[in-house]
């Protein structure tokens, strides 16, 4: 029988000046890869440069998280942006995360998109196709992390690229593999025993198991928790312990290539 692994990842890095956001630290004892926040959606340097450095010296894998402009709205608003400013707002935000990497003696692993940004290029190829494109382009070699079954999954598949498929534990699934929009009730999960326990029922399945419909064969590569979450650490340790418990080894991923 085929030793089932998994990656398991946060966005963190969304604090800015005195304002805190999340529990950073403690999830990075717990996590094995992190998202970490570029400035446009939150975060600041400083906050960029000393949540890279924790990572680093936890040997946790370190990524990109681009997003949308919108400190306001947290990058969780649509946005209606030519296909020339997404493509720069994407570099923009990924050599900066280079750079202050670089300058930490780290290494940008893969790149995620954040909230909207996301969400968007989850029903658009032609989008997603965009962004990764300009993420490439600064990054060969980069990883790109997708939500697995959508339109970001289609993007890489034909751009060939190194990518990971991504399921969440702390979101509830349409019946097309993208996310239950915020605003509805039952969207986002809170209570950490219930997101465990679906996480392990889908990393066994090999699939998203959404709210109504057929489950979704998928790439599960690895698994987010967002680290804004007033539960988001005690979610962390739920799932990583119920993966455990089931035999699942957590480490971070090596990334695969569509052929």
């Amino acid at each position: 029988m085929t030793q089932l692994s998994v990656d398991l990842n946060a966005d963190m890095g969304e604090s800015f000046g005195p304002w805190v956001m999340g529990q950073d630290a403690a999830l990075l004892e717990v996590i094995t890869s992190a998202n970490i926040a570029c400035g446009f959606h939150a975060g600041d340097p400083d906050v960029m440069a000393d949540t890279i450095a924790l990572a680093h010296k936890n040997g946790v894998g370190i990524g990109s998280h681009p997003g949308f402009p919108d400190l306001q709205g947290f990058g969780r608003r649509n946005m209606k942006l030519p296909a020339k400013s997404l493509r720069n707002l994407v570099q923009y935000q990924l050599g900066a995360s280079l750079a202050v990497a670089q300058a930490q003696g780290a290494q940008v692993r893969h790149l995620k998109l954040h909230g909207a940004l996301a969400n968007m290029c989850s029903a658009d190829e032609e989008m997603a196709t965009a962004c990764y494109e300009a993420a490439l382009e600064v990054a060969p070699d980069i990883i790109i992390m997708v939500l697995a079954a959508t339109a970001q999954q289609r993007a890489v598949e034909k751009l060939g690229c190194l990518w990971a498929g991504e399921i969440f534990a702390d979101r509830a699934y349409n019946a097309d593999a993208t996310l239950v929009d915020r605003s509805l009730p039952g969207a986002v999960i809170h209570d950490a025993d219930l997101a465990a326990q679906r996480i392990v029922k889908m990393v066994q399945a090999g699939a998203i198991l959404p709210e109504t419909g057929e489950p979704i064969p998928a790439a599960v590569d690895t698994i987010c928790l967002h680290g804004d979450g007033a539960t988001a650490l005690q979610i962390a340790r739920a799932v990583r312990a119920a993966l455990q418990e089931a035999g699942v080894t957590l480490t971070p991923f090596e990334g695969r290539r569509s052929t």
